[in-house]
């Protein structure tokens, strides 16, 4: 197995954001709104991409949320898509499900 798997960084500004879940901070993405089904769909690993606009809820926040309000993080070189809720559950795109 390799360890030392590297993902290309994504071409947007990278911004601390404070991790509660964690009690650290993460690297978050400044996606803008006109590119976020770009990278939704570049970086949605199952088939049928969810629209912008569809309904989700993540199953460790117990909350729903609209798709466009997902993040994208960056931690040990690679790139992670997550709810919007991430930073007090954890939550990623294994735990959303569509309404």
């Amino acid at each position: 197995m390799n360890t030392n798997y590297v993902e290309k960084k994504l071409p947007f500004p990278l911004v601390k954001v404070w991790n509660e879940n964690e009690n650290r901070f993460c690297q978050e993405y400044e996606i803008p709104n006109e590119k976020k089904k770009d990278v939704l769909v570049k970086l949605y690993p199952f088939v049928g991409c969810p629209d912008l606009n569809a309904e989700l809820f993540d199953i460790h926040a117990g909350k729903k949320f609209i798709a466009i309000e997902y993040k994208v993080i960056r931690e040990n070189e690679l790139n992670y898509l997550v709810s919007p809720y991430f930073y007090e559950s954890g939550g990623t795109v294994i735990d959303w499900v569509l309404l």
